[in-house]
């Protein structure tokens, strides 16, 4: 007795088919990369806050060297053909590497950053140069005896600007002045500038300006 063979065919996709699982694709697609996208945003913020953080340790710790004087530098390194100069990682290279991974926010693609070697602007080094501290500076170098060596004078010329700008973080009841803070803006996430700081009282959080309503 003679058997039939069965043969079986695959059954294929038809276009419409095709279409729909190519339209699911894409819209898993579309859903995961900004969610991937945002889950790396709110890493890279994380590593900032934390970035700052261990800097504001670095900083203390010159402070207890110093007797709770602020550091006096430039808010930002200068690039040099010998390497950088100024700037608070050089400052501060005895409590932190100057290469440091924490001086760079995770966030920061810029490339002078990379020349600078940080990413975080030093307020009190911006505080330091505007006019009102600058004419007590020079009342006090006025004072100073003729005698005083060019090393006296910068050293009193520095101690004095930290002390003027200490008090004014001190006064900033209001915690609007940060100490370090992102040289862009480098967060997007709902504040008005989206950058990271770290505090006087060593607290590190998004930067908010804000303004008080005029009374009337």
């Amino acid at each position: 007795m003679m058997h039939r063979l069965r043969t079986t065919r695959a059954r294929a996709f038809t276009l419409v088919e095709a279409l729909v699982v190519v339209g699911i694709i894409v819209l898993l697609v579309g859903i995961t990369v900004p969610a991937y996208k945002m889950i790396q945003r709110e890493s890279q913020n994380t590593g900032c806050l934390s970035n700052l953080r261990q800097n504001f340790s670095a900083l203390q710790s010159y402070q207890t060297a110093n007797k709770g004087l602020l550091p006096m530098c430039d808010f930002l390194p200068v690039v040099t053909p010998d390497g950088t100069e100024g700037g608070l990682p050089n400052l501060l290279s005895k409590f932190m590497a100057v290469d440091s991974p924490t001086w760079l926010c995770p966030s920061d693609i810029d490339t002078e950053s990379l020349e600078t070697g940080t990413s975080y602007t030093y307020f009190p080094g911006l505080i330091r140069f505007t006019p009102e501290i600058q004419f007590q500076v020079l009342q006090v170098l006025l004072a100073m005896p003729q005698d005083a060596s060019p090393v006296q004078r910068e050293q009193l010329r520095l101690q004095t600007e930290s002390k003027l700008v200490l008090a004014l973080f001190e006064d900033d009841s209001k915690g609007l002045f940060p100490l370090l803070l992102d040289s862009a803006d480098r967060h997007p996430g709902g504040t008005r500038v989206p950058r990271n700081g770290v505090y006087l009282d060593g607290s590190a959080r998004a930067i908010k300006v804000e303004f008080d309503a005029e009374e009337p």
